[in-house]
């Protein structure tokens, strides 16, 4: 295959602009990747919007969705409007792919959400299809999922690769791997990051995320809990484990370094920024590309159902857990509930205890 663009994860602050200017200058930055919702309710800079079009304008423009939610069990006038704003916005400007997270949110604040993991079960793997091939019928160019850092339990990190194959298989969809919430999921649940690797399937990847994280540790906890939070370096396990997955991913394009534009703010953290990128780029450069890439495309526009499936029993236990979560419910006592959807009896009471963390921090309400 051939050598992977190397690009970032665009963020707005002036700071960011200020910390990648040496990368713009020498062209080092060969694709951006955009999170195009994050800007539906605001104003886009000049500066910003300059540089998205000048991308956009040379086929060097991804975009990446952060607040679709892909499992909502109930279809709601938000996710209509958000299909028409995307409409929109790649009217606007030109972008290779789209791409959107794996996981719920379905409270009203979805705005200041995060996506929570699911469990592979027949009706939710429908509700999934459904919502991709929605996000797909608006589109005419290639729709990619990206896997969650988030899991409640051991057995849905070992089946989030499966879940995906089988959610992207009617779409002809790809995947972005994205290695630190891999990473993530291996310290959390004492696996292997290649162990977990092998578990997805590789030829469908096109496009691999990089970042870094914190750890948190719970005063009531037994152990520290590595968290997707894009506010530090990328991992030297991550770069160690880079050219093997690198030479697993055979249709390979696009590799996106990612931190939040608040998080660097003073020399050192934007030298660590740059430094970031530069081991990358060694990795990348040090290793072998020969054959041309196997081209994805849209092999027919999906038919939808007419109406968006929805299910009343799982958006009520979506809403449950959800409410549960932030209300601090000890963790021993979800046991209690009669979930069909969830298997909390198999859930880790310290990621229940993060994921109230991250609610919490997150008001949903």
């Amino acid at each position: 295959m051939e050598k992977p663009f190397l690009g970032i994860s665009m963020m707005a602050e002036a700071d960011f602009l200020t910390a990648i200017l040496p990368l713009l200058r020498d062209g080092s930055i060969d694709v951006l990747e955009w999170s195009f919702d994050t800007f539906y309710h605001a104003e886009e800079p000049d500066w910003l919007t300059r540089l998205l079009n000048f991308y956009s304008q040379n086929n060097r423009l991804l975009g990446h969705g952060v607040y679709y939610s892909l499992f909502d069990a109930k279809w709601t006038e938000r996710q209509s409007m958000w299909l028409q704003k995307l409409k929109e916005e790649v009217q606007q400007r030109k972008y290779n792919h789209i791409t959107e997270h794996f996981g719920f949110m379905n409270t009203e604040n979805f705005h200041q959400g995060v996506p929570l993991p699911v469990s592979l079960h027949p009706k939710t793997l429908e509700i999934g299809k459904d919502r991709l091939c929605r996000l797909q019928e608006v589109l005419e160019i290639p729709v990619g999922i990206e896997n969650l850092a988030f899991s409640f339990s051991i057995d849905d990190v070992k089946q989030q690769g499966i879940f995906l194959e089988k959610l992207i298989e009617d779409t002809d969809g790809f995947l972005i791997l994205d290695l630190h919430n891999i990473y993530c999921q291996a310290c959390n649940f004492g696996l292997g990051i290649e162990e977990i690797v092998r578990l997805y399937p590789l030829e469908k990847v096109r496009e691999i995320h990089l970042s870094g994280g914190s750890w948190q540790t719970s005063p009531y906890g037994k152990r520290r809990i590595r968290r997707d939070t894009h506010d530090d370096t990328v991992p030297a396990e991550i770069l160690t484990v880079l050219p093997s997955v690198l030479s697993q991913c055979e249709n390979l394009e696009y590799v996106i370094i990612e931190r939040l534009g608040h998080t660097i703010q003073t020399e050192t953290e934007a030298k660590d920024f740059l430094d970031d990128f530069l081991k990358v780029k060694a990795i990348i450069g040090a290793s072998e590309w020969n054959s041309r890439h196997k081209e994805i495309k849209i092999k027919k526009k999906p038919e939808c159902a007419g109406r968006p499936v929805e299910d009343e029993g799982l958006y009520r236990e979506q809403t449950i857990l959800t409410k549960l979560l932030f209300d601090n419910v000890k963790a021993d006592h979800f046991k209690d509930f009669d979930f069909r959807y969830f298997k909390t009896e198999n859930w880790d009471p310290e990621m229940i205890r993060t994921a109230q963390n991250i609610i919490k921090k997150w008001n949903p309400y």
